[in-house]
This record gives structure tokens, sequence and C-alpha cells, in this order.
């Protein structure tokens, strides 16, 4: 698949923080509030560990690193209550609504799966204009998932309650535990640069771009 058939794919599932919110840095807010009393630091090192994968897996993580004297669902309730005044105002990564106003208008099917509980979903995707296009999404929290990125789960749940071919279908990732998950899924990969990951990172992604404008005017 060339850089210009992505503008036209049988299907398309997205990952939502940092792959169409810039929510990465208000998540590293949110952490560095609840390390602050330990006299923690929330480096990029950890940060690009845990990024992207199961917010209990990434909070265990999180707690051994510095040996914290908490559980992490303790962890997560302390992160949620900054992240409840944060996102609201998390900024779209550059083109995204566009790109997904792009295929609606070309009959492509849309969905999103990501990592984030539906509660907090609500809160990033609440008073976005094209929300309404996308098909299916599908949370972290779901009863349908019993494993979380870097497994393929989420996907392929995704792609079984659109409706579509996992091998035919894009997956925008912005991870490592992302890509890894969309690529155990069959599908096409392409991956969104962001100053949270590096080549590394996304080194198994079939594409990567620095925004969706590349897609757009392709």
């Amino acid at each position: 698949m060339s850089i210009e058939q992505l503008n036209n794919p049988a299907a398309a599932i997205f990952d939502l923080d940092g792959t169409l919110l810039d929510t990465e840095p208000l998540y590293t807010e949110a952490t560095q509030r609840v390390l602050d009393p330990f006299g923690a630091t929330y480096t990029m090192a950890l940060k690009r560990k845990v990024m992207g994968g199961d917010s209990r897996r990434s909070a265990q993580l999180t707690i051994e690193a510095f040996d914290l004297p908490m559980t992490p669902e303790e962890m997560l309730a302390a992160r949620e209550v900054h992240l409840g005044e944060l996102f609201p105002t998390a900024p779209e990564i550059d083109g995204a609504g566009l790109y997904i106003q792009h295929l609606n208008e070309r009959g492509v099917p849309t969905g999103i799966a990501t990592s984030s509980h539906s509660h907090l979903c609500e809160l990033k995707l609440g008073n976005r204009d094209w929300t309404p296009l996308v098909k299916t999404i599908v949370c972290g929290d779901d009863d349908a998932l019993r494993r979380g990125k870097p497994e393929p789960d989420i996907f392929l749940l995704c792609a079984e309650r659109m409706g579509v071919d996992p091998s035919r279908t894009l997956a925008f990732e912005d991870s490592r535990n992302g890509v890894m998950a969309a690529k155990a899924a069959g599908m096409t990969v392409v991956a969104i640069e962001s100053p949270y990951t590096n080549a590394e990172d996304l080194v198994e992604a079939d594409f990567v771009i620095p925004n969706y404008h590349q897609l757009l005017t392709a």
C-alpha cells in the first residue's frame, strides 16, 4: 500500500491519546502531580516504557519504578482527579479531525481503540465535532476485553464490532505498545510521530508520518 492509498482504506481504527488528541502532556502533568509528594520525577524514559499500554499495567510499572506505597488502583484514582480537570482542554493532533471527516465523506468507516476507560473517553471526546462520525469506540474497560495493548485484542474487538476485515484496515498509533498491538491484529499500521517516542519505538509500523496533513494532500 502506498501513501496515496491511505486516503481510501476499507476501514480505519485510531488510538486516541497522542494519535487523535494531544493528551500525552496532560498525562505527564497529572502523573507528576501524583508523584510530587514522594519527591519522584516522571522521566521521559519511564513514560516511553508505559505509554500506550493497559492503564493498570502502566500504573504498576510506575509504582515499581519509585517503590511507591500505593496500589495501581490508588494511583489511577489520584491521577484521575487531575485528568478530569485537564482533558477537556486537550488539543487535536494536527489534521486529525479533518482526516476523519475526509474518510467519512468517502464512506470509510472509522473506529477508536483506546486503553483509556470509558468515562475518561467521554471527557476527551465530548466536545469534538467529529466524534459522531466515528462508528465504534472501544475503551480499555470494555467487558469483552481480557488483555490490553500490546496484545491485539482491542483492535480485533473494534474491527469485529465494525464488521470489517482486520487485514484490510488501517490502524493509527503513536506508541510502541500500540504499534505492536495493531500489527499483531494483522492491520496496516500508520504511526504518528511524537516527541514521546523515538524511531525504534515505531520501527514495526508500515508508515510513519508527522501528522494527518500528509495524508490529506497525498
